[in-house]
């Protein structure tokens, strides 16, 4: 498996993937689940990948040379002629439904499900920063200011940093310190996501990216991340009080008593039963 998370603020956009992939508990590869496209001054665009790994590769390899009509001119659209991130969106889509009018057929007579998915965001020059989730279909949703990331592959153990910490607002170092967060919950709870990361972090506007970087075992802001988030979480954890029965030296009862919330009935004898 994999995860892989791209958060969009006003500030700019972070990207974040990690690079296992297993076939089982003694087939671990290292794949890298993320390409950037990148055209400075004019385009910078980051893909993530998840799901099937031939698919996926199929889809990088495909998506170079893949393009859409456009709806007036009927003139072929690439990522790299795309007037918009939503017709670059519309061409990776149309190269997922390339491969899967391809390979589709062949993966479920080998009882294999045709399974993928693509977290695509970026800006072009002439408007705003976008990000995309596309599906195994080719189809697309967008984020918005609700929901301001998104998430592909084991994204449950990150998921909580990100809903209480990311907001439009969020400064963009803050954002990457929470994927990073996120990714290390993950970690923590995953054999099947593992090291090295890809971290990518674009500010708003530049239309190219310094901020790019490999994250491996012996990187020194990850290993602080990690050791200091676990030490904090614990002190929260015990910093929080135990809890306690009506009776207790509290004014925060665990047990209340209430007609509108009776608790359930406990069966004391065996020929009582259950209302």
């Amino acid at each position: 498996m994999t995860y892989c998370c791209a958060i969009k603020t006003h500030a700019g956009m972070v990207f974040l993937s990690d690079s296992r992939t297993n076939a089982g508990v003694d087939s671990i590869s290292t794949y890298r689940k993320m390409l950037i496209y990148e055209r400075p001054g004019d385009r910078f665009m980051v893909m993530l990948s998840a799901g099937n790994l031939s698919i996926a590769q199929s889809v990088r390899e495909i998506l170079q040379n893949e393009s859409v009509r456009d709806s007036e001119t009927g003139d072929p659209i690439t990522i790299w002629n795309a007037r918009s991130m939503f017709e670059a969106a519309r061409v990776l889509g149309a190269a997922v439904r390339h491969i899967n009018r391809r390979d589709g057929e062949a993966l479920r007579e080998s009882g294999l499900e045709f399974n993928v998915s693509l977290i695509f965001g970026g800006q072009i020059k002439g408007e705003a920063m976008r990000l995309f989730l596309v599906y195994s279909a080719g189809n697309f949703i967008e984020a918005t200011a609700e929901t301001p990331y998104f998430q592909i592959g084991e994204s449950k153990y990150g998921k909580p940093v990100l809903d209480r910490v990311i907001t439009p607002e969020t400064p963009l170092q803050e954002a990457a310190k929470c994927a990073l967060v996120s990714m290390d919950s993950t970690l923590k709870s995953n054999l099947s996501v593992g090291l090295p990361l890809d971290l990518v972090v674009y500010e708003v506007d530049r239309l190219e990216s310094d901020r790019v970087v490999c994250i491996g075992h012996d990187n020194p802001y990850f290993r602080m991340l990690h050791d200091t988030w676990g030490q904090r979480l614990r002190q929260v954890f015990d910093s929080l009080e135990d809890p306690q029965w009506n009776g207790g030296h509290t004014d925060m009862p665990l047990r209340v008593d209430s007609s509108a919330h009776p608790p359930i009935k406990k069966i004391t004898t065996p020929d009582e039963r259950l209302i």
